[in-house]
């Protein structure tokens, strides 16, 4: 007798498959797809995802050295404020020091342009020496 109502039927598997027939083909799908098989839906391989790029150190120090003279520079403030609340190790904190010391006189003579491009020139000069052979040693903070 019936109310009307869809039944509501569960899924079995047939008896006759054994589990591990079940689980080899589970686990073939699994590995075709990680291998990088056509997508079903599109017939195309799918893209893979592009490998994540990580910033070399001396990129990274020129990055954070110039963004913070700039904003120094822009903002007139005489202080430096703490290294480590700027994201910068002690040796890039020295950079930032000898850079905006530089800059600042050139600002003086020059005007807030050639500053800038003395900052720019300087913060990737220091870094890339800094950097030369890798990473400097003493710890992170170094």
């Amino acid at each position: 007798m019936t109310d009307g109502a869809p039944s509501r039927r569960r899924w079995t598997l047939p008896r006759r498959l054994a589990p591990s027939v079940v689980r080899t083909a589970v686990l073939g799908a699994a590995l075709a797809a990680l291998a990088g098989c056509t997508d079903p839906g599109s017939g195309t391989a799918p893209r893979p995802s592009p490998s994540p790029r990580t910033t070399p150190p001396r990129e990274l120090c020129t990055r954070l050295v110039t963004q913070w003279a700039h904003r120094l520079l822009a903002d007139g403030g005489s202080g430096y404020g703490d290294y480590q609340s700027m994201g910068l190790s002690n040796g890039q904190y020295e950079i930032l020091r000898t850079v905006l010391d530089a800059a600042r006189a050139e600002q003086r003579s020059n005007g807030p342009d050639a500053a800038r491009e003395l900052t720019d020139r300087l913060a990737e000069r220091s870094c890339t020496e800094r950097y030369r052979g890798g990473v400097p040693t003493g710890g992170p903070w170094q």
